[in-house]
């Protein structure tokens, strides 16, 4: 059983309800369930293209989007962080102390197996368990 698990989500896929299922199973007496999306920015000179208030607009959309998808489970809380996707939930569960780290997978094609998927990365440098659902 955990304590601190981290429920990684995409805004642009739905909210998976054996994730939330699959979380509080794992979760200990007392635990906490914690959503986070990772806001990936902008990247080199595409940013040059970008007003400071669209970059802020799309960051608030993204915070709202992810407050909205976990309104309606009242023992999950939600945190948006920025960074690169496998890197900052890695940085995070560590931040937090968090015991396992609960993310999506899908059937891996040749991009994955060269460039590696955000899960094979969090699988890589997890600091903690790391549970993968496909």
């Amino acid at each position: 059983m955990y304590q601190k698990i981290i429920l990684a989500l995409s805004l642009e896929h739905g909210i998976s309800e054996k994730a939330i299922e699959v979380a509080r199973v794992m979760k200990s007496d007392g635990g906490e369930i914690i959503a986070i999306h990772v806001y990936e920015p902008l990247q080199g000179s595409a940013s040059a293209f970008v007003s400071a208030e669209a970059v802020a607009d799309s960051l608030q959309h993204a915070k709202d989007a992810l407050a909205k998808r976990v309104a309606d489970q009242p023992d999950v809380s939600s945190e948006l962080i920025k960074g690169h996707s496998g890197r900052a939930i890695t940085d995070y569960a560590a931040k937090i102390g968090a015991d396992c780290i609960i993310i999506g997978s899908h059937k891996p094609g040749l991009r994955d197996f060269l460039l590696g998927s955000t899960s094979a990365r969090v699988v890589r440098h997890a600091p903690c368990s790391v549970h993968v659902l496909r």
